[in-house]
């Protein structure tokens, strides 16, 4: 098999220039941090993190005496501002071709002109570039959206518009879309800023893809210029994107005589080449691989399959010869030197001791540990023997893996890696494919942040020839939810109390996560006040204590209670301001025949016009207004009627009354004899007197 690698692969300007800050960094012994991934390749940032250069996800994240180094792909100007103000010391590593980019969006938007921008509105490099934008600006990947940004604004034709590119955009899709706009825009100034080096990567990963079988694209799966080779190549023959050598085991090359590799800007030069030395060395050794294991009889044999396929299919019946158990004897990081009891001297690859790549070997083994192992590759030149412990254990579980499949047994993992279309789950040493589709992620979420987690899955299809299996984290999650929901419904009854999840909210309630099913607590219920939204009360993600007040069994709806009795205003009332209590109260609304004030939060009293004072008044403003506090007695409490009688008259002193005066009686001649009693008497006996004349006559 010939392979041909492309001239312009690897690092581009500005990344070289980037890392090489970076590595100074190191070199130095300073400290450094990086505002983001400095490079889209992780291998390479975990690599950075290894030695001490970690990732900041925001200015707040830096540390003191740390100098921050600003990727490639550039920042916002509204970060850069908070960095400079914040006082933290750095190095801006902004690509040259991106500053060119910010500089005349700036120019161009400060002289009124709209900004389009052909690329990934997404994308780091095209955020940065909008906030140097004091107009309008638009992003767009294609002819058809660049028709509708002008349709669905309305804008005419002698606005005035400036056309710029994210360094990494199809250059050939630049120029069938910058043809277009010509025609649609016609006060339009363009500006090619795709990077001189990305064009000519992408000619040649073109050029390269015409003139071979097959094409290997080298890069981080989350790169925009990577992905961009890959998406071209891939329209010309057939085209695998990689991360890593090791992903080499999953590509069928049996069929390609010829192989051509690139690389994205992002892609460390030691990835490139160990990526190649791989491929080489499988090339070279597919037949004395497979013969060693004495599966295949001619060398035509092995041109109809890859050296995985082979040593695969050798697995399947594989002798005790070569199954062997090797005593460890050193450890190092890079390999596992073991004892089998040959002349030859056995080792372990790192890459070969656990498909799990989180396994550290240096902390999980001892010198005297015994291994099952399978023998690899022997070279008697070399006096050495190739073993491996993963592909023991994937033998040695595989057959728990198709058990798995037939029972529809769940099975738990951990995501060891994401992939272009999906997520690889290690279970018993066993690499498990997940498609994207069934990783139960959104299609607003991000694969990314499934890594290192632990899943529970089910194997919905089997490869036994190459031993590969598909799962599905989506139908184990389904199975496990309705085993909740079956549970929950056999246990449910009203009255039952739980701590629940908003998950929801409507115009009408909010929608509650309890025992693995959802309920609904209506409006009316989060609150004995009148509310208008149940935002007012509760946001999704709140932790929330229900209770269940109706189960319609029969259609599975859950009617949830939120408040309590205990929080009933009218009976906090009657708890804390029974009738007699003098408190404080402020006036918050006056009528004609009194005033009602608050007493607590969303309850309020009425104090009558005649119980604010002892003397009449004409109208409460006269001695209210609104906001003043006030004392007050509680004189009535009447809950059926929702009604509470405040008094501000019980709480002040009646005035004093003048004594009567009482009537002088006539003068006779005389002193006057008579008692105060006997002049009682005699009115008395008049009035009687008065009273027989009446009915005499």
């Amino acid at each position: 098999m010939k392979i041909t690698l492309a001239e312009s692969a690897g690092f581009c300007f500005g990344v070289a220039r980037a890392v090489k800050k970076a590595e100074d960094f190191i070199k130095n012994g300073e400290n450094a941090c990086t505002l983001g991934p400095l490079i889209h390749n992780p291998i390479f940032v975990k690599s950075l993190e290894d030695r001490g250069v970690y990732v900041a996800q925001s200015p707040s994240d830096v540390k003191d005496g740390y100098t921050l180094i600003i990727r490639t792909h550039g920042i916002t100007k509204e970060l850069l501002s908070e960095i400079e103000q914040s006082g933290i010391k750095y190095f801006d590593a902004t690509c040259p071709f991106v500053k060119k980019i910010h500089s005349i969006v700036s120019e161009r938007s400060a002289q009124g002109d709209k900004i389009l921008i052909a690329g990934d509105e997404n994308h780091p490099e095209v955020i940065g570039i909008r906030s140097y934008c004091s107009t309008e600006s638009f992003v767009f990947s294609s002819e058809a959206e660049l028709e509708s940004i002008k349709i669905n604004n309305g804008f005419s034709d002698d606005t005035a518009f400036s056309l710029v590119s994210q360094t990494t955009f199809d250059s050939k899709e630049f120029k069938k879309c910058e043809k277009f706009a010509k025609k649609l825009y016609t006060n339009l100034k363009i500006f090619d800023t795709i990077c001189n080096a990305t064009a000519l990567r992408q000619d040649e990963a073109i050029a390269l893809a015409k003139e071979n079988d097959m094409m290997i694209v080298i890069g981080g799966r989350n790169s925009s210029n990577t992905e961009k080779l890959r998406k071209l190549c891939g329209e010309i023959t057939d085209t695998y994107l990689i991360e890593k050598a090791a992903e080499l085991s999953e590509i069928k090359f049996n069929k390609a005589f010829s192989v051509g590799v690139t690389a994205g800007a992002s892609t460390p030069d030691g990835i490139i080449k160990e990526v190649i030395k791989t491929m080489s060395e499988s090339n070279v050794n597919i037949e004395s691989a497979v013969l060693d294991q004495g599966q295949v009889e001619t060398v035509e044999n092995t041109e109809e399959m890859s050296f995985e396929q082979a040593l695969e299919e050798s697995l399947n019946s594989m002798n005790n010869d070569q199954k062997v158990t090797g005593v460890v004897m050193h450890i190092a990081p890079n390999e596992i030197q073991v004892d089998i009891g040959r002349k030859q001297t056995g080792y372990i690859p790192a890459d070969e001791y656990s498909a799990d790549p989180t396994a550290d070997p240096m902390k999980e083994l001892k010198v005297g540990d015994e291994l099952n192992l399978i023998i690899m590759k022997t070279n008697d030149m070399e006096g050495t023997i190739m073993l491996s412990k993963r592909r023991f254990d994937a033998v040695k579980h595989w057959d728990s893996i198709v058990e798995a499949n037939k029972e529809g047994t769940i099975l738990e993992g951990a995501v060891v890696e994401v992939i272009s279309k999906g997520l690889i789950v290690v279970v018993n040493g066993i690499r498990i494919f997940v498609p994207a589709s069934l990783s139960g992620v959104p299609k607003s979420g991000r694969l990314e942040d499934m890594l290192n987690k632990t899943v529970n899955f089910v194997i919905i299809d089997i490869d036994k020839r190459r031993r590969r299996a598909v799962g599905s984290i989506r139908e184990a999650n389904k199975i496990n939810r309705k085993a909740v929901e079956e549970k929950f419904w056999a246990e449910a009854a009203e009255g039952q109390e739980y701590v629940g999840i908003v998950r929801s909210l409507t115009d009408y309630g909010a929608f509650v996560e309890i025992g693995g099913v959802r309920g609904m607590i209506h409006r009316s219920e989060l609150s004995w006040k009148r509310i208008k939204h149940p935002s007012e009360i509760v946001n999704v993600g709140d932790e929330v204590k229900v209770y269940i007040k109706a189960l319609d069994m029969e259609n599975k709806k859950i009617s949830l209670g939120y408040k309590r009795i205990e929080d009933n205003p009218w009976e906090i009332l009657k708890r804390d301001y029974p009738v007699g209590t003098e408190t404080e109260v402020k006036i918050v609304k006056i009528v004609t025949f009194g005033a009602f004030a608050e007493i607590f939060p969303g309850m309020e009293g009425l104090i009558h016009i005649s119980q604010i004072a002892h003397e009449r008044i004409e109208k409460p403003q006269d001695v209210l207004s609104i906001d003043q506090k006030v004392m007050v007695k509680v004189i009535e409490i009447d809950s059926a009627a929702k009604k509470i009688g405040l008094s501000m008259k019980a709480l002040i002193a009646a005035p004093e009354k003048p004594a009567p005066v009482a009537e002088e009686a006539p003068v006779e001649e005389g002193p006057v004899t008579m008692s105060i009693d006997e002049l009682i008497a005699k009115a008395n006996e008049a009035e009687a007197a008065a009273e027989e004349a009446t009915d005499a006559e």
